[in-house]
């Protein structure tokens, strides 16, 4: 709404022809990041690239996982059932209060043939849910104590 009352303003005040220029200086005076529905609550939490959850383990995880069937790998590192999701993102930690802090959904996969895999723990992975080696990472092993 003060989005068309600012070019409102503008044409009424400016020949038509600088008119679109005179608007965009005008709107730019406005601080619409803040009042903006979409504006993020926490840092990269509208991101493409995904957030990475706490790490759980500091080894992947070796399971045999059967072809076409569904999986959730647990992306923020906090459920009960590792290496799959268990719903625990949704809430706090001992409480049924909504979550403040940036959403960390499960990561769905399937595989193309019945065989072992080696899925990520430390849930740094670039190639999720595959392990890559990070986890190798000095700052990862030293983050884990076992």
């Amino acid at each position: 709404m003060a989005l068309s009352i600012a070019l409102k303003n503008c044409f009424l005040k400016y020949p038509p022809q600088s008119a679109p220029i005179a608007a965009i200086l005008h709107i730019s005076k406005f601080n619409y990041a803040k009042d903006h529905p979409e504006t993020p609550e926490f840092p990269d939490e509208y991101s493409l690239t995904p957030i990475k959850g706490a790490i759980f383990d500091k080894k992947p995880f070796r399971i045999e996982l059967k072809a076409d069937k569904l999986y959730s790998w647990c992306a923020c590192g906090h459920s009960h059932n590792q290496p799959f999701c268990d719903g625990t993102h949704k809430t706090l930690w001992g409480t049924h209060e909504k979550k403040t802090v940036p959403k960390l959904r499960p990561h769905r996969f399937k595989v193309e043939e019945t065989k072992e895999y080696w899925l990520c723990n430390c849930k740094q992975t670039d190639n999720r849910p595959f392990c890559d080696g990070t986890h190798k990472n000095e700052e990862i092993q030293a983050k884990i104590k076992s």
